[in-house]
């Protein structure tokens, strides 16, 4: 019962939402992506730094959660924090996908040199230009057996005066 929830509210909050706006191209070149094409572009622009194609990617009202709790971006404000950089490299190794009408809610693993195993979960919504990002979330799976230990060192962290936004 808890994922049909998730479900309606995905569709209640994100089904009025327009397609970012971009050239005819980028609309042509991914308009018949599969929603697997998609993620996989996804990194593809993300590790080769093709900002424009990368934000292609996500819809206008697109959000961008990154692994700290103070990231929570939409497209503009994520546009402003990536466009200077040389971009990065998440392989993705696994990746489920759950549609329901033109909504689908995915979860990928995913490996990168500097921080191992990483999870992306988010929200694809179908639209007349295909396929988009409605909500992309970064973040890292820690295991049972340490969790304990993890989140005492980041409950110390935020005692010691460092701020969460």
């Amino acid at each position: 019962m808890g994922i049909l929830r998730l479900i309606l509210i995905c569709i209640l909050c994100f089904s009025p939402l327009q397609s970012r706006a971009a050239p005819t191209l980028a609309i042509n070149q991914h308009t018949q992506l599969s929603p697997d094409a998609v993620l996989d572009a996804l990194h593809q622009y993300a590790s080769s730094a093709d900002w424009n194609n990368y934000f292609d990617l996500y819809l206008n009202k697109g959000v961008f959660i990154g692994t700290d709790a103070s990231e929570h971006w939409d497209v503009t404000s994520f546009e402003s924090y990536a466009k200077p950089t040389k971009g990065w490299r998440y392989m993705p190794t696994t990746r489920k996908l759950v549609r329901h009408n033109n909504v689908i809610v995915f979860d990928e693993l995913l490996e990168n040199q500097s921080y191992g195993l990483c999870r992306g979960t988010g929200t694809l919504i179908q639209t007349d230009n295909g396929w988009k990002i409605a909500q992309y979330h970064l973040s890292f799976p820690i295991p049972n057996g340490i969790a304990k230990s993890i989140t005492k060192q980041i409950n110390n962290y935020y005692k010691a005066g460092n701020k969460q936004n």
